[in-house]
């Protein structure tokens, strides 16, 4: 697979990657063969959280891996503490805080630095520069190798791209969900890369029954699901395959992050990463119509 540079950084992906929440359980013999495969097959990049079951699934990708660890690009979120009781978590973003964090990361990915680092959400209200000044810490003692945050708010964004040296924006992105395209100048002009995940539409324009989405009646997903088998059918390619090319499409996303629970959907993926369609403005064109943009309502400002 062609490789694409992520903002300014230096980090080199593959335009699909794994987003590897959805493989729970820890290092399951499955979960293991699932990323061990990807990455024999051109996947480079692997995206995770401390948050997700609690820190298993960076120990999972710590484990299966280790091996070609130089090879693949990491990447990880901070900011959310689990309460003692395990019941919920908290948002937690400080300096302290995420200084401290990155250690139990580290450890628990087997690796002695993170290639992408990234805020997991963020409002306006947060010490912005304090946060800042401690990913810029981390970049300095060699921890990490660049920061980016996961958002969809207009606001923490654009702080964010004014105001640091993020690399990239993780925001969900896809054929229903246009909302962050508001942003996508701004990240252009600043070299920002777009990390896109829920290109898939949780399925809902892929194999799932159709339904309400967002803002989005189920009748406006009806017709938003005729749009892509129709393209589909033309094009002689998948549903998924024409979701992916879609979001793909726009320069300004590097990498889109797709999560996959078993063989056979990766199987799927290795098919659609080795023939990636190059969609073109047309196409774009015939997806689009007929279904309404949605625009965010909060956090503009």
């Amino acid at each position: 697979m062609q490789r694409i540079k992520i903002g300014k950084s230096a980090l080199e992906v593959a335009p699909i990657g794994l987003g590897t929440m959805s493989l729970k359980g820890g290092a399951t013999k499955l979960n293991v063969d699932i990323l061990q495969q990807a990455y024999e097959s051109g996947i480079n990049y692997f995206d995770t959280a401390d948050l997700y079951e609690r820190g298993m699934n960076e120990d999972l990708l710590g484990q299966a891996l280790s091996a070609v660890r130089d090879s693949v690009i990491l990447a990880t979120k901070v900011g959310n503490q689990w309460r003692s009781d395990g019941s919920t978590w908290d948002w937690k973003a400080s300096k302290p805080y995420i200084i401290k964090t990155v250690e139990a990361s580290l450890s628990r990915l087997n690796t002695s630095y993170i290639d992408l680092y990234q805020l997991h959400g963020g409002t306006i209200d947060d010490p912005i520069d304090e946060i800042i000044e401690a990913f810029e810490q981390l970049v300095k003692e060699g921890k990490i190798r660049y920061y980016g945050i996961s958002s969809i708010r207009p606001n923490v964004i654009r702080a964010y791209a004014e105001r640091s040296n993020i690399v990239s924006v993780m925001m969900q992105y896809s054929l229903l969900d246009r909302r962050p395209e508001m942003v996508f100048p701004l990240l252009a002009d600043k070299g920002i890369s777009v990390i896109s995940r829920g290109a898939m539409t949780q399925g809902i324009l892929v194999d799932k029954p159709v339904d309400k989405y967002l803002q989005l009646t189920s009748g406006e997903v009806g017709h938003a699901n005729r749009n892509v088998e129709k393209l589909a059918e033309r094009l002689g390619i998948s549903k998924a395959h024409v979701l992916l090319a879609y979001v793909l499409g726009r320069s300004e996303v590097a990498v889109a992050a797709v999560g996959v629970r078993t063989l056979a959907q990766l199987r799927d993926l290795q098919r659609i990463a080795g023939m990636l369609h190059d969609m073109t403005h047309d196409e774009r064109e015939v997806l689009e119509k007929g279904i309404r943009k949605l625009e965010y309502v909060d956090h503009l400002l």
